[in-house]
């Protein structure tokens, strides 16, 4: 049992190698963020944060995908479990949840990248349930990073 478990948090299976989940996750990032930083600049609800929020969400669900699809669920006959079907279900239930913390207040949309950060955190959900914790926790280092560091950098050079 603990062999099994050490292997599953060294990474074990990887249909992805960590390093280029790495380098999508930061390519997502960097053009998400690109289109983000334009929005930024047309004064626009949805800017720089969640933009690369919601960029790296989706490559890691496609990457987490990606990882599901590669492992034994079965012969054909014996398959009860559709592992993109899981992905479709856990979208879905997570948007609905991000949505309803969006509202308009004085003519501004808040909690947008609130919005965007709840459907990441469902990505990085799907990417430890299917065995991608090193995924999971690049991801979740990445969008600290931004969290952060990028609010520090808006306030010095946007206000």
């Amino acid at each position: 049992m603990w062999d099994t478990m050490l292997d599953e948090l060294s990474g074990g299976f990887q249909a992805v190698p960590p390093i280029i989940a790495g380098a999508r996750l930061f390519a997502a990032l960097v053009l998400g963020g690109l289109i983000g930083l334009e929005r930024e600049w047309q004064e626009k609800p949805a800017g720089l944060r969640t933009h690369m929020l919601v960029s790296m969400a989706a490559c890691m669900f496609i990457i987490v995908s990606q990882q599901l699809a590669a492992l034994d669920f079965g012969d054909t006959g014996e398959q009860r479990i559709d592992p993109l079907r899981l992905i479709e279900a856990v979208t879905a239930g997570v948007a609905f949840l991000a949505a309803g913390t969006i509202f308009t207040a004085g003519g501004k949309v808040k909690n947008i990248t609130t919005g965007a950060s709840m459907w990441l955190a469902g990505a990085i959900g799907l990417a430890c349930g299917s065995g991608q914790m090193p995924l999971a926790a690049m991801a979740t280092g990445i969008v600290l990073a931004v969290l952060f560091v990028v609010r520090v950098l808006e306030q010095k050079w946007l206000e």
